[in-house]
């Protein structure tokens, strides 16, 4: 059996970023659906938030060479070793949760299971 490839979208905001082999941090480098005002009070589960987050230049290569990673750990000589990657945002409700989803798609197509867990998904927003 395979050791698993889990994935946690977290907000730096609400705590320290979980242990991981691969950490991303999409706080500087991504546009924020937050500052949306029609966007803010939505999380990944709605689909105006995961079109912003995809939509956004630069997700999707990201998403993929995350993805590739994930399989190039897997393949090295520790191949055989759980992967756990972590993916942070400010709160943890848009670009995280959105992205962390997009590598379980990506990771599928290269028929790699992954677990998804969303820390601070449900968590009030962020007030800044």
């Amino acid at each position: 059996m395979t050791a698993p490839v889990r994935i946690t979208s977290f907000g730096y905001l609400h705590e320290a970023a979980p242990a991981a082999h691969l950490t991303f941090d999409l706080r500087h480098h991504f546009r924020d659906p937050h500052v949306s005002p029609e966007l803010r009070h939505m999380t990944a589960h709605d689909r105006e938030v995961r079109q912003a987050v995809i939509g956004t230049p630069g997700i999707p290569a990201l998403v993929e060479a995350i993805s590739d990673a994930v399989v190039a750990y897997r393949r090295g000589p520790a191949g055989g070793q759980a992967v756990d990657v972590a993916v942070g945002c400010a709160g943890g409700r848009h670009r995280a949760a959105v992205v962390a989803e997009a590598i379980r798609t990506a990771l599928a197509d290269e028929d790699v299971a992954a677990a998804v867990m969303h820390r601070d998904l449900d968590k009030p927003v962020v007030q800044r």
